[in-house]
């Protein structure tokens, strides 16, 4: 018989396994942008003999700010990876998000993408193809060589796993017994 608890307990526990976010280069020039835009703003804060016109400075300095570095820091922070023993979580935006998720028991097919940037920080673009239109995309994503292995290896103990879960589910007999059910009743 199937007891629900046991096959519960069966069951392994979905374990994190590793949480990403694209490549921090990508704040570099978002960086110096905001470096640039507050030694500008310092220097030209009080270049002008009428005070409203420095105020006018001040503002597009922290305007300029926030929208060459704020924005992109944001963004960011926004788009992230969860990988974990069962699945692929995707996770975008911060006021308006999205999630998707990718079960390593459908299988599916993974490809890394560098360009010249992407191989000297090893980096790239980790394509998951689903059989759907379009491939998922893990953009950017730090080490793509190590997560394209770690999510070959889970998808191949989950496969394992699936195989281990039928076999044990063909051959337990059913709950129905000896009223025309599995097994067939002995005379």
């Amino acid at each position: 018989m199937n007891d629900p608890v046991s096959t519960a307990e069966q069951q392994p526990r979905e374990e994190v396994v590793a949480r990403l976010h694209p490549h921090s280069r990508v704040l570099f020039w978002p960086s110096v942008a905001l470096v640039a835009v507050c030694a500008a703003g310092g220097y030209f804060g009080s270049w002008f003999e009428l005070e409203w016109q420095n105020w006018v400075v001040r503002a597009a300095a922290v305007l300029l700010g926030v929208l060459l570095w704020l924005v992109p820091v944001l963004v960011w922070l926004g788009r992230r990876y969860v990988i974990t023993t069962r699945r692929i979580v995707l996770r975008r935006g911060l006021f308006v998000r999205s999630r998707q998720e990718l079960l390593h028991s459908r299988g599916y097919d993974l490809t890394v993408r560098k360009n010249a940037v992407q191989s000297l920080f090893r980096s790239g673009d980790v394509l998951v193809n689903t059989g759907l239109d379009r491939p998922v995309v893990l953009w950017d994503v730090p080490g793509a060589d190590l997560v394209q292995a770690t999510l070959h290896d889970l998808m191949e103990a989950d496969a394992t796993l699936v195989a281990r879960r039928r076999r044990l589910d063909q051959s337990t007999p059913g709950q129905h017994g000896a009223e025309g059910g599995w097994p067939p009743a002995r005379s």
